[in-house]
């Protein structure tokens, strides 16, 4: 993992620009160095080959050795890279190449070198000695003689002898070394005001350079500057001035993306909370809604069932009365449209409950032969009126189940009605399978007719609430189109699973699939010896029932002072309220109910409604800080319930 800080732009513009410059100065210096006195070894060592041929001059000619110690002694004294003259005889030619091709090497590394240039003389020379002249400081000149040189003419030259030459033979070498060393600090000596006023301007065209990128880099700082106050300041609403004072195109660009975005962010924020203003409406409207559909419930429940009850009851009432037949007939008519519209009633509210989660599951043990039975009995009257034929096909032998059996036969008898009412001719078969697993059962119950028929357009519609697949066919069938999507949610309520085959003019085959356990933990004690006070609004619902069927005392209250008083006078251990309560109707009484405990505290279970989950939000905290302990959603699944009342009672 890479832990190194983080760098700044001008940062590294500074860091990058004193690097070269220290290079390029180093750079400019060794090789100013190397070029400058390599060339001047070079100049220095021409010029000594001059005034080599010269002292060869003088020294090829007779009687020359006062002028020869006169110049050698000048040399010495002027030419201060001159370290010493050795003038010496020999009959051999001396080869000395490699003077000449090293001289960057010797300029920069040797401390003294030494060139060898022959001595030609025309005439007879005679060579009594040799001379040696050495200059062993640079400012001081020793001259040490030998017996002095004699140069007769028509004398051979050789060492260390007398003898004789002829015209133009070689007499000897004039051996000139060079101080190196010497010569290299003079020469640095020479330069090096030159090198610092070099090294001078060169600083000052960089930090000139330097200075022209760092304009850059304070446009860059400047929006540095700004992106950390937008950064430090999420509510920030209007954009610091951005001051770019040098107008590159680049950072320029940069400046109006930057201001761009802040903008379309401040449009997008200020949509948002619009947005945010709107949903909470919705929320509010979602809420009165769902008071106006609660109401619209309550109106169903009390005006028109009791109104209908009221009807049904007139009709009963009728029955022992002497009518005429005229008067039964139309007591008949209005006793067959009551119990229909009673049906629908049912059927609406039922739907409603299951929606909601008021519809819990009552498990006991049936036989599916005696349950199909029954319903062959029901419906073979209505059968016979049309004509059809009514069968059953049984593939299982006598068997004990358990299940709901209410609501299955509730299923069957829509299913089958259903097959009655869209079969003009023909017959309804009900066929009946039962497959055996190691901890559970399976029975599948198929309804088919040779009816209508379902348009495969249509399948998946005819489950929603008052749904018709074509009026102008079957509205002279009666029906609300409420059964299938009963039939619907009552299947997902008990996990099982509803399939149609249908073809328009040969029928329709619906298959009901029921998972059922072989044995069902009910757990009845589990909540034994533990009183529950239930407050509900409207309807008690199941979740009573279930808490009475897991052993507890339940007492059920239906006005919020009854409540208090109940717990005022007895030890209560649960408070629960119905998912048809209002949360702020809960919040109300539970503040009363903690205000009013003194030796004990109650455990107060707010349930509300799956529709309600998305609003948990909008009144759990309210609940909460009023002193219920859980807000849950209404379950009343024994396993789930049982688990639920474990946890909380742990």
């Amino acid at each position: 993992m890479n832990n190194r800080p983080s760098q700044t732009l001008p940062m590294l513009i500074w860091q990058s620009i004193m690097q070269t410059m220290v290079l390029a100065v180093l750079a400019g210096l060794l090789l100013s160095f190397v070029y400058g006195f390599v060339q001047h070894y070079k100049e220095t060592r021409q010029h000594i080959q001059q005034l080599a041929t010269l002292l060869s001059i003088s020294a090829s000619t007779a009687n020359s050795n006062d002028v020869v110690n006169e110049q050698v002694r000048f040399l010495l004294q002027g030419e201060l890279g001159v370290k010493s003259i050795l003038f010496y005889t020999t009959s051999q030619p001396i080869v000395d190449d490699n003077q000449l091709r090293n001289d960057w090497k010797n300029a920069l590394f040797a401390n003294t070198v030494s060139f060898n240039y022959p001595v030609v003389g025309d005439h007879t020379i005679k060579v009594a000695s040799s001379i040696d002249i050495d200059n062993t400081n640079t400012n001081q000149t020793s001259i040490s003689e030998r017996p002095a040189i004699s140069l007769p003419h028509n004398t051979l030259v050789s060492n260390a002898s007398d003898e004789s030459t002829t015209d133009s033979a070689l007499i000897g070498h004039i051996n000139i070394t060079l101080d190196v060393a010497t010569l290299r600090a003079n020469w640095i000596k020479n330069n090096l005001l030159l090198w610092l006023m070099t090294t001078a301007l060169a600083i000052i065209w960089a930090l000139f350079i330097l200075r022209k990128l760092n304009w850059p880099s304070k446009d860059i700082t400047a929006l540095t500057e700004v992106c950390d106050i937008v950064i430090k300041n999420p509510e920030l609403e209007q954009l610091p001035m951005i001051h770019q004072r040098f107008g590159f195109q680049e950072l320029v660009q940069i400046k109006q993306a930057f201001i761009t975005l802040f903008n379309r962010l401040q449009v997008a924020k200020k949509d948002y909370q619009a947005l945010a203003v709107f949903e909470q409406q919705l929320h509010h409207k979602d809420l009165s809604l769902d008071v106006q559909l609660h109401n619209f419930q309550s109106m169903i429940t009390h005006e028109l069932k009791t109104s209908l009850n009221a009807i049904v009851g007139g009709l009963q009432l009728l029955d022992d009365e002497h009518l005429s037949h005229e008067q039964k007939d139309a007591v008949d008519i209005i006793r067959s449209g009551s119990d229909k519209l009673v049906l629908t009633l049912d059927q609406i509210i039922q739907l409603n409950q299951i929606q909601k989660g008021q519809i819990s599951l009552q498990s006991r043990e049936f036989n599916p032969l005696q349950l199909i039975a029954d319903l062959l009995a029901d419906f073979e009257p209505a059968a016979k009126q049309k004509g059809l034929e009514l069968i059953s096909h049984i593939h299982h032998i006598d068997y004990t189940l358990e299940g709901d059996v209410e609501k299955i036969q509730q299923i069957l008898a829509i299913l089958v009605n259903n097959a009655i009412k869209f079969t003009p001719i023909g017959q309804v078969a009900i066929t009946s399978q039962l497959t055996h697993f190691d901890n559970s059962n399976r029975w599948q119950i198929n309804v088919k007719d040779s009816g209508i028929g379902i348009d495969s357009n249509f399948i998946e519609d005819i489950f929603n609430p008052f749904f018709q697949v074509d009026s102008s066919q079957t509205r002279q069938y009666e029906g609300s189109g409420i059964g299938l999507p009963v039939v619907k949610q009552l299947a997902q309520l008990m996990s099982a699973s509803i399939e149609v085959d249908s073809a328009l003019g040969v029928g329709t085959d619906f298959t009901l699939t029921i998972p059922m356990s072989k044995r069902q933990s009910l757990q009845p004690h589990l909540l034994s010896g533990l009183t529950v006070v239930y407050y509900y609004y409207h309807e008690k619902g199941s979740l009573a029932d279930e808490l009475e069927r897991l052993g507890a005392s339940v007492i059920c209250y239906h006005h919020e002072q009854l409540v208090i008083d109940e717990m005022m006078t007895k030890k209560v251990d649960m408070l629960m309220f119905a998912e048809d309560v209002f949360p702020r109707t809960a919040e109300s009484l539970a503040r009363r109910v903690r205000a009013s405990e003194t030796d004990y505290r109650a455990l107060l279970v707010f349930w509300y409604p799956q529709q309600q989950a998305r609003y948990l939000d909008s009144f759990e905290f309210g609940l909460k800080a009023a002193g219920i302990d859980y807000c849950e959603i209404a379950t009343y699944k024994d396993k789930a319930l049982s688990d639920l009342l474990k946890s909380w009672l742990a």
